[in-house]
């Protein structure tokens, strides 16, 4: 088993949930400090190693100037870099007690494959269609088929990496939890299906905690059914969408997430900061987040065993999930063919995606309840609920920005009361 899945395995175990940063510098000596410091704070951490946008699209070049001139880049420029020198980096500073993820966002990441195997990097994550269709414009087909030699590179790799699906975190929101569960357990299936023996499966925390306890349980059934045969363990991440400005409000928000975590039985959160809203987070706000999600982690876990846990939605997300995996997986030989066929006839659409090989004609909105929910399938074979009446109002450019801000506005709304209250007295 590689030393990171090794780790949360380790961890979970214990009872423990494992918290991980987005972090990611251009400068070496930044990488270096912002990792030691992740890995020497008070909580149980995996190190990140986020790629700036050059290297994300293989605009080397404009990297190694960027570097070289000493200009702000946002993330780490691996390939200026180089494998001999991010070999020595997490030579440094990880260890079988604190494993690295690359993370780079590529929709064609070969290349990249190739430097971190070299560089014997933990983990990475992405997939075919998660890093594909929200990213770009490269055509669907041509990166799943970049995708199965990337699997197949990482597999052979004398210390194989472990692999982490990005379908569960299609756009960040507004995507409707049975289709997130479908993308990351077909995505699983496709890295299983070229070699790789250690998977994690994601998936973003949305509007509602009980209709995410019920994805989460959904995804937890379905990879046991699909992926039972290598390892596999499941990651969330606090809400990717318009985070709230306040502090008290961003804090709230991923106090929620941890929460959905540890009732959910997850083994690993990616977590965010108060900095969100408005910057790149720096390093310290990075860990007072990881030490404050690991602290709400450890009272919620010992709250668990004398409160009763939230109740789950019961909203027939699994069986819904099930129609859309059955649905796809009939289209073609392998999964990666299935991939390409259902996304040409709209079997899956992911709702709001404008890339050219997405159909565009399913649309997802927060109805009655406060969940998500179909308001249009297209192709797919989901449920409308006509009946709710949220679902089936029009979809105007004011109701869609409202949506896209109800986090937002939900967590602020005590902050901004209390400070109200606070300016009246």
């Amino acid at each position: 088993m590689p030393r990171f899945a090794d780790f949360v395995r380790t961890a979970a175990g214990a009872g423990v949930l494992v918290v991980q940063p987005r972090m990611g510098f251009g400068p070496l000596d930044r990488m270096r400090a912002g990792l030691t410091a992740v890995r020497d704070c008070r909580a149980s951490t995996v190190g990140t190693v986020t790629l700036d946008s050059y290297t994300r699209v293989g605009d080397f070049d404009s990297a190694r100037r960027a570097l070289r001139d000493g200009a702000e880049l946002n993330g780490f420029p691996l390939a200026a870099h180089g494998a001999r020198a991010v070999r020595e980096l997490l030579g440094e500073v990880s260890s079988r007690n604190f494993p690295v993820q690359v993370r780079h966002g590529s929709p064609l990441p070969l290349g990249l494959f190739r430097i971190m195997v070299a560089a014997g990097v933990d983990a990475t994550e992405g997939g075919p269609v998660s890093y594909c269709l929200p990213y770009g414009r490269v055509p669907l087909p041509q990166a799943t088929d970049n995708w199965a030699r990337c699997c197949e590179l990482a597999a052979d790799a004398p210390d194989p990496m472990h692999l982490e699906t990005f379908g569960g975190c299609m756009l960040g929101q507004l995507c409707p939890p049975s289709l997130l569960v479908a993308l990351s357990v077909l995505e699983g299936m496709f890295f299983r299906e070229h070699g790789l023996p250690s998977v994690s499966l994601s998936y973003a925390q949305q509007v509602h905690l009980g209709q995410d306890l019920e994805a989460l349980a959904a995804l937890r059934s379905l990879a046991a059914e699909h992926l039972g045969d290598i390892d596999w363990h499941v990651t969330l991440y606090t809400y990717m969408g318009v985070f709230p400005r306040t502090p008290v409000g961003s804090f709230r928000l991923l106090e929620d997430s941890v929460r959905l975590a540890v009732h959910s039985r997850t083994e690993r959160l990616i977590v965010k900061t108060p900095a969100e809203a408005r910057r790149i987070p720096a390093v310290e706000e990075n860990v007072e987040a990881l030490e404050f999600a690991a602290a709400v982690a450890a009272k919620e876990a010992a709250d668990c065993a004398t409160a009763h846990c939230p109740p789950a939605a019961e909203t027939g997300l699994l069986e819904e999930t099930r129609t859309l995996l059955a649905a796809t997986l009939e289209l073609g030989r392998t999964v990666g063919e299935s991939l390409v066929a259902a996304f040409a006839r709209g079997v899956l659409d992911v709702p709001y995606c404008l890339h050219r090989d997405n159909a565009g004609e399913s649309r997802a909105v927060i109805d009655e309840r406060g969940m998500l929910a179909w308001s249009r399938a297209g192709g797919m074979p989901v449920r409308v609920p006509r009946t709710d009446a949220m679902a089936a109002a029009p979809l105007t450019a004011a109701r869609l920005t409202r949506m896209l801000s109800h986090n937002e506005r939900r967590y602020d709304r005590e902050d901004i009361a209390g400070a109200l209250l606070r300016s009246a007295a």
